[in-house]
């Protein structure tokens, strides 16, 4: 799977996988999408990065993804 979701796909997907379930943003589904999400944190509203950074930090642990983010990083640790 490349890092790219069509909206059937990501549709199909389950609210767990998401960064920010409630708004059904940044899928991480798999290893290259935990990537993504890490690429794509600078757009996440300001105030849901915590969240967002936590949920990154968590489903990278699951996929064996090394987090290199010193702003991910930072975030999570609020």
């Amino acid at each position: 799977m490349n890092d790219r979701l069509t909206y059937e796909e990501k549709k199909e997907l389950p609210d767990s996988v998401f960064g920010l379930p409630e708004r059904r943003e940044y899928p991480m589904p798999d290893a290259a999408h935990v990537r993504a999400a890490e690429a794509y944190f600078r757009n996440c509203p300001e105030a849901l990065k915590p969240q967002l950074a936590r949920a990154i930090i968590a489903k990278a642990r699951k996929f064996g993804v090394d987090i290199k983010s010193p702003t991910v990083l930072s975030y999570a640790r609020e």
